[in-house]
């Protein structure tokens, strides 16, 4: 049997890149790490991030995005899980101070790479944004394929742009020095990151 072979198509690419840049709890989240504790203390949840948008992307071409579509109580108890759990980090940013003194590092922790994976499964733009590619810029490969060709183009597509909100993150910092500058930036981003757990019932 011949195997069809997988072309690049610039539709889709295009696709992934405006709907992963556009703010979401991903951007939110690594612009605050970046300011929070720098690029390099940054990447492991970056890097954790670019997995798991890959591994959503495949499982939604193999079907399990179509099985969560079509259990609405399943579908209930996954975005009730991403609000509470995005509420939960939003509080953490709200709440987040400095060491004082001249040291200015940041109390607290960076996501780690298995958090930054484990996050996505109950991301619901990262679940919009693969379930409309799967739908609407599939290439009719069989399901191992299609499966590979999503991920390839998410995670390939999505390290550029993590990497450029974080690094934007990282550029804040020293606009960030003065307590009252620091609270205002945190609590901004904690307030949009809030915003997105209520869209997660839209």
């Amino acid at each position: 049997m011949r195997v069809p072979r997988v072309q690049f198509d610039p539709l889709l690419y295009t696709f992934v890149f405006l709907g992963l840049f556009s703010p979401g709890p991903n951007v939110i989240m690594l612009t605050a790490s970046g300011a929070r504790f720098g690029f390099s203390r940054t990447l492991p949840h970056l890097f954790g991030v670019v997995l798991g948008v890959g591994v959503i992307a495949a499982v939604t071409a193999l079907g399990v995005g179509a099985l969560v579509l079509a259990n609405p109580i399943l579908g209930l108890v996954l975005q009730t899980l991403a609000a509470a759990w995005i509420l939960w980090m939003a509080w953490g940013y709200f709440n987040a101070t400095r060491r004082p003194a001249a040291q200015q590092q940041d109390v607290g922790d960076p996501m780690t790479l298995w958090q930054g994976v484990l996050f996505q499964w109950i991301n619901p733009k990262v679940w919009a944004v693969a379930f409309a590619a799967s739908a609407g810029y599939g290439a009719g490969l069989p399901p191992a394929q299609e499966a590979a060709r999503l991920a390839m183009a998410f995670s390939s597509v999505n390290l550029g742009v993590c990497l450029f909100w974080a690094s934007a993150g990282a550029l804040l910092t020293g606009l960030l020095q003065s307590p009252a500058r620091w609270r205002i930036f945190m609590r901004l981003m904690a307030a949009l990151l809030a915003l997105s757990a209520v869209m997660v019932f839209r």
